[in-house]
């Protein structure tokens, strides 16, 4: 799991509240830290002043006859992570949290964010701007038909707004002689103007075939293949998603933050290929490993990125069908396209198959989890040394865990930033430190650990939560209720081409007996180097059927508001699973190998099942990371490791329990013999 991400599908995250539900900090919903009635205004020193960036607005809005301007949190590819140049919104509002959209009329400028940010937007935003407590494209509108006139336009970017969204704002406005205009030069960029941080130029690289599943000669195969067999015959697939684009032709860069990509898209016809990025970051050997040099079908055309409107536009003039995906697809291609011209699905077929491995990139997923547990057990062992010294923070944490990861093989840096939570801060499950707001370890309190490393032949995702000291009985019987669910899932048979959503209800089950529960999804897909949280996988009403070749986290938890949090999340493949009958059965093949908590689990709450699926676990991980610790003479964490795996056995039941059961067997043998 990482910050605000992935709750909600990605292209409909300005109609609905992330589906993670997040625990609230105290303050959130109170009194507004600002005081804008008095003069001058009381305002936190950490706010931003926007009069300057705002009124220039305005002026760009006056030349476009606009009555309303429209600034989302997104960026032209739906990435969950952008870069400093598209942080439109967080540069004229002065507020950075992760979602929130902006509207700016003539007279007035607000942002709508959900209660995550609250506190944070009152100590960034000026008295320039109003503070909307909710989300989604109703309240929006609702209050722009009170703000502005009849006749009035709303403009908006084309390429920051999904298809879906334009949709939801286009159907609130409709019969409210207001209209919708779009608008492809950026207003915001106008006024951001040289001070706007520079569009990435590193190369942009190929990796090694050691490291790929498929060769991007066989994939572009594979996909015209699809293109053959589809019912409406297209002759075309668009990809705008920068994951399908990096996927198809094995390429990586590092213009998003926690994401190996490169600004991009893809024209792939039934005869040619033409790639839209900038062509100065490709270095003659990977224009000669894309056959950049020739025009036939397996020759790759590097077209400029800025022009890939005009010649989706061009190409559509023609006797045409072009397949796309609506789910990563922009208004701003969409609307070029004539709607009889279109071949749509929710995704592409790049992003369906992808979601399924093969045997090669299975291995390397599951290569890339064990130098991972590596790391992590380098980092537990660690905390348990220095813990207890009081001279370890949240921030510090992070910072280790995430140099450990860094000196593993392969490594290409963090997949998200780290959730490095202690005590009171774990309850809430997007909490990550900073460096002038954290909090110290302590072995008095609960520690949740979420983080996730870029590898060349994976990405991986792991959660575990420890307690150094005497954890309260209603800890230790929370935590073992959410391994119960991890455990439940994770073991769990079921039909093949089931939904997640289906199943999802095994993770909660445990906690649902006591009353418990948590309020964000179960998991997630992964990719092999891409994505940290990869879609269309996982266990939301959205996510696609489950299907061999898979891979999802399981990731169950509970947080108390203000005391602790708990989330205990593995990654595993969907694999075959045996039956005592035939048919076509799934279950799931755990691939993260860290030990979970003995100090937190109550043993007297796991059947015998459990005892033996985890006992089963341990076992694999000694088998696994075992071999690879005493390799690399790291005997400290191999010691630590056979400690932290040694088989639990049953609690035998105390003396008052087992009089208890010869009281009640003697009373069974009398009644049956009467």
């Amino acid at each position: 799991m990482a910050r605000a991400h992935w709750g909600c599908c990605p292209w409909l995250v300005l109609l609905c509240a992330c589906a993670w539900g997040h625990p609230k900090p105290a303050d959130l919903g109170g009194q507004d830290v600002r005081n804008c009635s008095t003069n001058p205004p009381y305002l936190p020193v950490t706010v931003v002043n926007t009069t300057v960036s705002l009124t220039a607005l305005r002026q760009q809005m006056q030349t476009q006859n606009l009555s309303a301007y429209i600034i989302p949190d997104t960026d032209a590819h739906m990435n969950e992570y952008i870069g400093q140049h598209d942080e439109r919104r967080a540069w004229i509002t002065g507020f950075t949290g992760s979602a929130g959209t902006a509207v700016v009329t003539m007279k007035k400028a607000a942002v709508w964010t959900d209660s995550r940010y609250w506190t944070q937007a009152e100590r960034q935003m000026d008295c320039n701007w109003e503070l909307h407590k909710e989300v989604g494209t109703t309240p929006i509108v609702t209050w722009l038909l009170t703000e502005i006139p009849a006749g009035g336009c709303v403009g908006f970017d084309p390429f920051l707004l999904s298809i879906d969204t334009w949709e939801s704002y286009n159907l609130a406005l409709q019969g409210s002689n207001r209209q919708l205009v779009s608008i492809t030069t950026n207003l915001v960029d106008l006024v951001w103007g040289s001070e706007r941080p520079p569009v990435p130029n590193q190369p942009i690289y190929a990796l090694q075939e050691a490291f790929t599943g498929s060769t991007w000669q066989e994939k572009v195969s594979g996909v015209r293949s699809q293109m053959q067999k589809h019912q409406k015959a297209p002759t075309a697939v668009l990809l705008s998603a920068l994951e399908e684009t990096a996927w198809l032709f094995n390429l990586r860069a590092s213009d998003i933050p926690y994401n190996p990509f490169f600004y991009s898209y893809t024209l792939l016809t039934d005869s040619s290929i033409r790639l839209f990025a900038n062509k100065s970051r490709f270095s003659s050997e990977i224009l000669s490993y894309l056959n950049s040099s020739c025009t036939g079908p397996m020759c790759v055309q590097i077209e400029d990125y800025s022009q890939v409107r005009d010649s989706i536009q061009a190409y559509a003039l023609g006797d045409v069908r072009i397949w796309i995906g609506t789910s990563y697809t922009m208004y701003g291609i969409y609307e070029v396209i004539p709607k009889e011209k279109l071949v749509t699905d929710t995704y592409s077929p790049v992003m369906m198959t992808k979601a399924v491995k093969n045997s090669k990139e299975q291995a390397l997923l599951k290569a890339s989890h064990v130098r991972d547990a590596v790391a992590v057990i380098r980092y537990l062992v660690w905390l348990e040394k220095n813990v207890p010294k009081g001279t370890v923070d949240e921030f510090s944490g992070a910072e280790l865990v995430d140099k450990f990861r860094g000196e593993e093989q392969f490594s290409s840096g963090p997949s998200f930033e780290t959730i490095s939570a202690s005590g009171l801060n774990a309850a809430l499950a997007h909490y990550s430190p900073t460096k002038e707001l954290n909090r110290k370890l302590s072995s008095d309190e609960m520690y949740l650990l979420d983080s996730g490393g870029q590898y060349w032949d994976g990405t991986t995702d792991i959660t575990r939560t420890v307690h150094w000291g005497t954890p309260s009985a209603f800890q230790k019987e929370a935590y073992t209720r959410v391994l119960i669910g991890n455990i439940d899932l994770s073991r769990l048979i079921f039909p093949a081409a089931t939904s997640g959503r289906m199943v999802e209800a095994f993770a909660r089950r445990a906690l649902w007996d006591a009353g418990l529960n948590y309020g964000h999804g179960t998991g997630h897909g992964i990719g092999n180097f891409l994505c940290v949280h990869e879609w269309p996988v996982g266990f939301q009403s959205n996510n696609i059927a489950m299907a061999k070749g898979m891979f999802t986290s399981i990731e169950p938890g509970y947080y108390k508001d203000g005391e602790f949090g708990i989330r205990l999340e593995d990654v595993a493949l969907v694999v075959e699973a045996k039956t005592k009958y035939p048919g076509s059965y799934l279950t799931f093949e755990v691939v993260s190998f860290v030990p979970y908590d003995r100090n937190l689990i109550d043993v007297s709450l796991l059947s015998p099942e459990h005892l033996q699926y985890l006992n089963r676990y341990y076992q694999t991980i000694r088998e696994k990371v075992g071999p690879e610790l005493q390799r690399r003479q790291l005997l400290e964490e191999f010691k630590w490791l056979q400690q932290h795996t040694e088989p639990l056995a049953a609690r035998a039941p105390d003396t008052a329990s087992w009089a208890s059961m010869l009281v009640v067997s003697t009373l069974a043998i009398l009644i049956w013999s009467v």
